[in-house]
């Protein structure tokens, strides 16, 4: 009588391929999926292009204000988000001076 776990040797190598080819297969599915979120940081913005501002804005979720005094681009503002949720401005938007 033999024993229900006995497997011949080709059996064994059989399986242990098997093995070696899941485990590679998860280790580049794994590593692409890694490598995705590699994402290059945005560049720093040039300090000459900065400029002051006087922005107000205020969160529609939860009430919190931030007040804006250096921005890239004096006309073309974007709201911060907060909440997940864009701001809306509260104050005067502009450049100063």
């Amino acid at each position: 009588m033999s024993s229900p776990f006995a497997v011949s040797a080709i059996g064994w190598a059989a399986r242990s391929f098997v093995a070696l080819v899941a485990m590679l297969a998860i280790y580049l599915l794994g590593a692409g999926t890694l490598r995705k979120f590699k994402i290059a940081p945005d560049q720093e913005p040039d300090p000459e292009q900065v400029v002051k501002v006087n922005a107000r804005f205020r969160c529609i979720v939860c009430g919190a204000e931030v007040t804006m005094t250096a921005a890239q681009n004096a006309e073309e503002l974007d709201a911060p988000r907060h909440c997940r949720e864009d701001m809306i401005p509260v104050g005067p938007i502009g450049p100063i001076g």
